[in-house]
């Protein structure tokens, strides 16, 4: 049963720095996008980055492009979103999700309807 557990959520000061992980349990990485995405109560989830192994690419939603990194590793079957100076508004729940590569035209999307696979999210707050 194809899994992705994420974590590393919790309280961080603006401007700081935060990591999150997102692992995938019985499915090979590279045959899959990941994307990144994050939902505030009330509001649609939105669509944050995503990334393809093989071949590589990346996309960012421009609410977080330039903060936030997107990366992979593959002997972990782990992806990670790097979060550089948040600020209170990048507060919500952060869920990783997989779709299947081959459905791909091109770069990966944010579109989370596209997305089959979903984890069970990760809270974030940013606050001082």
């Amino acid at each position: 049963q194809l899994q992705l557990v994420e974590s590393g959520g919790g309280l961080v000061q603006p401007g700081g720095s935060l990591r999150l992980s997102c692992a995938a349990f019985d499915f090979t990485l590279q045959y899959y996008a990941i994307g990144w995405f994050r939902q505030v109560p009330g509001r649609d989830r939105e669509g944050l980055s995503c990334i393809t192994g093989s071949p590589s690419s990346t996309r960012y939603s421009d609410s977080v492009k330039g903060r936030f990194t997107i990366s992979g590793d593959s002997a972990v079957s782990t992806v990670y979103l790097e979060m550089r100076n948040p600020q209170p508004e990048d507060t919500a729940v952060y869920y990783c999700a997989a779709m299947d590569a081959e459905l791909l035209i091109g770069r990966c999307v944010l579109t989370s309807r596209e997305y089959e696979y979903w984890g069970q999210g990760t809270p974030v707050t940013v606050s001082s």
